[in-house]
């Protein structure tokens, strides 16, 4: 360890390789919202956060696994696929929050093209929110929707016991990898027709509420022009 005079010791959270704080205080000082996108070999979570005094305030967030207990996800939770439909989870709850312009905030994940990471992100502006992004940073729409998984699983047709031993897990869940892309678009339809359910839901109860505020200040109007006769 170094020593001297001139010598800071680096934040915590620095040392144990958690946070950049250079970065950090230039997505804070955006004065946005910030799209946390974080993940693990299992897992994929997404969040809106936004920065105050006492500390990060969490406004929405889903994770990998919101989709397979609500929309029936087969696939695995922490593949490009489930990054991609938990960014666009994350985005429609966002959006139902009132945000809708945030800037992408991926921690200490290594900003590789066309990775889980930017497949969250795509999901997040097919949502409908603003971010800021590099489109070259994106991956394609047929990689999200995991042919490539298709193509290596095709390969291992020849090799039954390469090809039960590569997809066990996902055999065991009753999906089998030919059929990835398929599924992966039941899904996506699934979460958006939920959302889409959820939004004119929320248009009736609104229109209904501002109908019924005319109909009683029309009423007040008529009893104070009466009471003035």
């Amino acid at each position: 360890m170094a020593t001297g005079p001139s010598y800071r010791v680096a934040f915590r959270r620095r040392r144990e390789g958690k946070t950049d704080y250079r970065l950090r205080r230039g997505l804070v000082l955006s004065g946005l919202p910030r799209l946390v996108v974080r993940g693990s070999l299992r897992n994929f979570a997404v969040q809106i956060v936004k920065a105050e005094v006492h500390g990060d305030q969490v406004i929405v967030s889903s994770n990998s696994h919101e989709l397979s207990s609500k929309y029936g996800w087969l696939g695995d939770t922490g593949n490009i696929s489930s990054a991609y439909l938990t960014g666009l989870l994350c985005g429609f709850k966002a959006f139902g929050s009132g945000v809708k312009e945030v800037v992408l905030d991926i921690g200490l994940h290594y900003p590789s093209k066309s990775s889980r990471v930017f497949a969250a992100l795509k999901g997040a502006l097919d949502a409908g929110l603003t971010i800021p992004f590099d489109k070259e940073k994106l991956p394609d729409e047929k990689r999200m929707q995991g042919q490539h998984v298709v193509e290596y699983a095709k390969s291992l047709t020849s090799n039954p016991e390469a090809y039960q031993k590569q997809f066990s897990a996902q055999l065991a869940r009753g999906l089998k990898p030919e059929d990835i892309g398929s599924h992966f678009t039941q899904v996506k339809e699934k979460i958006i027709s939920s959302f889409g359910k959820a939004e004119a839901r929320r248009t009736t109860e609104n229109e209904a509420k501002s109908s019924a505020e005319e109909f009683e200040e029309k009423e007040k109007e008529g009893k104070e022009s009466t009471e003035e006769k």
